[in-house]
Parts: structure tokens; C-alpha cells; sequence
């Protein structure tokens, strides 16, 4: 067996069973996400959620999955069929392929690039060709206007979100994750240096991610009041399940590279704790970090009213745009002049 996966065989053998294994834990782990952002969102409006389907609803989201694939497809008559379909699988494609650099533990990582950080900015830009092609495929006005409100809301955000992690880049002085977390280890902590100087560009990065995601306030391509859903309102059945699988799946994305680059990873926020068999570092602290920023999620959606569209790209451009950019002068700044306690990866 040992010769057998020193084999190039066997090396795509552990390769192919490692991006399943990752692949289903999240999309696992997205049914019950779901399940508790409608409980959020009930709970916030007073009122059960979904409660029927299990116990205490717990297999909703499993019995959504199963309508929409059980329900018909139904293709617009002008639309361009090979690109309708082929629009959704590339947005739930390029959601999945973007977990193969995020680590979840010391070593549990799939593929630990130098350019990590790169390879995900790569990717998350890929993405507004699905969402473009389902608008423009579609062979509707209302879609192809969705699509191209979600098509500049993502490239406006996306410039923010660049200068950002650039200054983390700066202050760990690697482009791969996991040296990013390994920078932040040993000084670690509520009181630590390396997250409250970083504190304005987490509320940064975080709000930016939720225009970067479609999420409201910022669900603007999807409002429902003026483009009847946006780009999506001629998709049905398992198309229409991708496209959101794969916003879902950006969401939380979203949430496990805010905790990697300013919240530790999986290290322990309890200092000193690293060697203790609970308090420890780990894959737990990795995930309640991950569900804690998925929480604050929710909790936006339920209770920030949506923003107009003008107020969206202002706040993108002229106020975002210029304090990102700013950080990351201010951040060089420390790095050339070598600050004291200033923090860098080896």
C-alpha cells in the first residue's frame, strides 16, 4: 500500500481524495449554515424559521436541495443554452476551487502555495464571468441589468479588498496563508499588536466582502423590487441551485479569510494556551472564528435596510478606496522603518 501511494497514481489518488473530503465538509457544513441564517434572520423578526423538516428543522436546507433538483429546467426560447448553462457551473466551480488554499490547520491544507493570496484574488475575479454570462444569456433586459450591476459592484470592491489584504501582505511579509497565521503566533491575543492596529481594515474588509458576495445591504443585483431578481430570474432547478451554492459558498469564504488574516487561523486567542488540549491551537478555533463571522453576517441581513445604488459605488469609491489605500502606506511605512514590535514572517 506505502509503494502504491509513492506511485504518480497514487499521489493523484490522495490528491483527488483530499479535494473530495474538503469539498463535501463544506458543502455539508453549507446546509446547516443555511439552516441557521434563517434562523437569524427569524429570530431577529420574532418569528420560528424553519422548525418542520427534522428535528427543529434541521434537514430544511436537504429538502430544498432535493426540490430543486427534482424540479424541471426550464431554458428562456432566444437564450444561448450552451452559455445559460454553462454560466452557473463556472460560478460554483471557481466557489469550490477557491478552498484548495485555505488552511484549516497546522499542515490540513490541500495546496499550500506561496501565492496563496494571490491565487484567491485570481479566482474571486473570475467569478463576475458567471454572473455576466447568466445575464447575458438569459436573452431578458431585466437579468442582463442584474448582471451588470453585480458585474460593477464586484470590480469596485474588489479593488478595496486588494489594497487591504496588501497591507497585511506588508505585515506578514509572505503571500501563502498559512505563513500568514504562523506571523501571528506568540503575539496573539486580545491586547495583540499584530489585529487591533489592523482593526479599521477588518470593518473594512468585512463590509466590503459583503458588497463582494451580493449579501445585503448590498444585495443590489438581486433586488427584487426593480429587477425582479436580477441575473438570476430566468434560471430554475439545479442551475439556479449553483448559482447559489456558489454565493453561499463565497460567503464563507469570506469569513474563513477574515479569520486567517487577522484573527490567527487556528491558532488559540487565549495566550500561552497552544500546548492545552482544549484551549489549544486547532481546527475548533478555526471554525467557531469562521461561524462567528457568519453570525455578524446574518445579523446584517437581518437588520441593515438596503443601500441605494449610488450610495454603493460612493462608498466603494470615495470613502473605501482612499482609507485602504492610505492603510497601506501607513503600513509600508512601519515596515521601512522597521517600528519596534513590528511583526514579519521569516
Amino acid at each position: 500500500m506505502a509503494e502504491f501511494l509513492q506511485t504518480p497514481f497514487g499521489i493523484f489518488t490522495i490528491i483527488l481524495a483530499q479535494c473530495l473530503l474538503v469539498t463535501v465538509c463544506v458543502l455539508v457544513a453549507l446546509a446547516f449554515l443555511m439552516y441557521a441564517d434563517r434562523k437569524v434572520w427569524a429570530a431577529v423578526q420574532m418569528r420560528r424559521g424553519p422548525n418542520v423538516v427534522g428535528a427543529f428543522g434541521l434537514l430544511q436546507s436537504f429538502a430544498d436541495f432535493i426540490k430543486y433538483i427534482v424540479k424541471e429546467v426550464v431554458v428562456p426560447a432566444g437564450a444561448d443554452k450552451a452559455v445559460f448553462f454553462l454560466a452557473p457551473m463556472i460560478t460554483f466551480v471557481l466557489a469550490v476551487i477557491s478552498w484548495a488554499v485555505i488552511p484549516f490547520n497546522d499542515g490540513w491544507v490541500i495546496a499550500s502555495l506561496n501565492v496563496g493570496i494571490l491565487y484567491i484574488f485570481a479566482i474571486s475575479s473570475l467569478e463576475v464571468y458567471g454572473v455576466i454570462m447568466g445575464g447575458w444569456a438569459s436573452n431578458s433586459k431585466y437579468p442582463f441589468l442584474g448582471s451588470l450591476r453585480s458585474a460593477a459592484q464586484m470590480i469596485s470592491y474588489e479593488v478595496s479588498i486588494g489594497f487591504i489584504i496588501i497591507g497585511v501582505i506588508i505585515s506578514t511579509g509572505s503571500l501563502n496563508l498559512s505563513d500568514i497565521v504562523y506571523a501571528q503566533e506568540g503575539a496573539y491575543g486580545f491586547f495583540s499588536w499584530y489585529w487591533l492596529p489592523h482593526l479599521p481594515m477588518v470593518v473594512l474588509f468585512f463590509v466590503s466582502a459583503l458588497a463582494e458576495t451580493n449579501r445585503p445591504p448590498f444585495d443590489l443585483p438581486e433586488a427584487e423590487a426593480e429587477l425582479v431578481a436580477g441575473y438570476q430570474v430566468e434560471y430554475s432547478s439545479t442551475p439556479f441551485l449553483l448559482f447559489m451554492i456558489g454565493e453561499l459558498m463565497a460567503v464563507v469564504l469570506m469569513c474563513a479569510l477574515i479569520t486567517i488574516l487577522f484573527f490567527g487561523g487556528w491558532l488559540s486567542p487565549i495566550p500561552g494556551a497552544s500546548d492545552l488540549p482544549i484551549l489549544g491551537d486547532g481546527l475548533h478555533w478555526m471554525i467557531l472564528k469562521m461561524g462567528f463571522f457568519f453570525f455578524l453576517f446574518a445579523m446584517v441581513k437581518a437588520i441593515v435596510p438596503r443601500y441605494r445604488y449610488d450610495q454603493l459605488m460612493r462608498l466603494g469609491w470615495k470613502v473605501f478606496l482612499p482609507m485602504s489605500l492610505a492603510w497601506v502606506v501607513i503600513v509600508a511605512g512601519l515596515a521601512l522603518y522597521d517600528v519596534p514590535g513590528y511583526m514579519r514572517a521569516n
